[in-house]
């Protein structure tokens, strides 16, 4: 699978750096299922569409990560 290594010009006001994620190790569920991966880069955690890798990728703080997380647990973002 290609990595892509398009560069984006980052949002007024965003506040993260813009990553280098052309060497991220990207990681699937443990299941294997979904199209969602992640990779741990400089402190921050990426997210992209596996299906669509050179999409750009969402940034998340530590602390947006573990609300994120926790939301999920929770069942917050169940659409069901």
């Amino acid at each position: 699978m290609a990595e892509s290594t398009t560069q984006h010009m980052p949002l007024k006001g965003w506040d993260k750096p813009e990553l280098d994620l052309s060497e991220a190790e990207w990681q699937s569920s443990s299941r294997g299922k979904g199209d969602v991966q992640i990779a741990f880069v400089e402190g921050f955690i990426a997210m992209r569409n596996s299906e669509r890798p050179e999409s750009p990728s969402l940034i998340f703080t530590p602390a947006e990560w573990g609300a994120f997380v926790s939301g999920a647990r929770e069942g917050e973002f169940d659409l069901t």
